[in-house]
């Protein structure tokens, strides 16, 4: 079984945030400005991405990214609402090819392409020995 047969190209979602404090340049760094950071559009690229595929995937697995290529255009302050856009462009065999997009209104702030593969996530954590916490009383 291809657990890519039911991904086509065409399928989108996207993921709304406001843009908060912890989310800014400044928060990790020290005296950087107050603004929305990259790592963080990235991560609500991939998160939209996620999503555009996932209801699609048979039961236990899920999509990890693999790669991104981003501009960051644009800076965005806190308060501001970001949409991130991913919009499914390639199926190949193992892995799926977004183009993304990041808005603040009707300002672009980000674009570019990202690739997420498809994994059997109790595979995927033998393959490389990944343990769950477990859950202790204190």
């Amino acid at each position: 079984m291809n657990p890519l047969e039911k991904v086509t190209a065409g399928m989108t979602a996207d993921k709304l945030v406001a843009v908060t404090p912890e989310m800014t340049v400044g928060h990790v760094i020290p005296g950087m400005p107050a603004v929305y950071g990259t790592p963080m559009m990235i991560l609500h690229m991939e998160m939209a991405a996620g999503s555009a595929v996932q209801p699609f995937l048979p039961a236990g697995h899920v999509s990890v990214g693999m790669m991104v290529n981003i501009r960051h255009l644009a800076a965005t302050p806190v308060g501001r609402t970001v949409r991130a856009i991913a919009r499914v462009i390639a199926v190949e065999a193992k892995s799926v090819l977004f183009e993304i997009e990041a808005w603040d209104g009707d300002r672009k702030i980000g674009d570019g392409t990202h690739r997420r593969g498809v994994v059997d996530v109790a595979e995927f954590e033998r393959r490389f020995d990944v343990t769950r916490p477990t859950a202790e009383m204190a």
